[in-house]
């Protein structure tokens, strides 16, 4: 049996065809990516400043192996499935899809979204995927309070308390 959390994690051919129903309807698309290693508050905030932007939120989640190669040892702590389960669960996400690139500039130009969002821990300038995403006319948004949650904190806490 699917659920609807089942229903939310996509495959990119999947993704790419519901991107396009959504478009044919009117909906505007945004894209955000990263690690969501252990979810927290900030994430959370985070995803829901991003869907009332208005349109699908889209969450692309980088693998298991993309994680450990942009965090190093240890990481990621919770799996790929797990992660992308979690958040496919948040009202305000549409869609999850694992991507296995380090980063999201191939799904951005295969996908195309109106609006690719990210977090306070990035600025306009530093933002990899800023060109792909404005050659087509796409925006790029920062949003989100400030940087006061990370998963990198949370395990250095936890680490402390073992």
């Amino acid at each position: 049996m699917i659920t609807k959390v089942d229903a939310k994690v996509l495959s990119r051919d999947t993704l790419r065809q519901r991107v396009a129903e959504w478009r044919a309807a009117g909906e505007k698309i945004i894209l955000t990516n990263g690690c969501f290693d252990l979810l927290h508050v900030g994430h959370v905030r985070y995803l829901h400043a991003a869907k009332q932007l208005g349109g699908r939120l889209i969450v692309a989640i980088n693998s298991d192996d993309s994680v450990h190669a942009l965090k190093g040892e240890g990481r990621p702590v919770v799996p790929a499935e797990e992660r992308a389960e979690m958040l496919a669960a948040l009202a305000d996400v549409d869609a999850v899809l694992i991507f296995p690139e380090l980063d999201v500039r191939v799904l951005v130009s295969e996908i195309r979204p109106d609006v690719q969002a990210k977090g306070t821990d990035y600025t306009l300038d530093n933002v990899q995927e800023r060109e792909t995403v404005t050659e087509y006319g796409g925006m790029v948004v920062i949003l989100g309070g400030p940087k006061e949650h990370s998963t990198s904190q949370m395990i250095a806490r936890l680490g402390q308390r073992s």
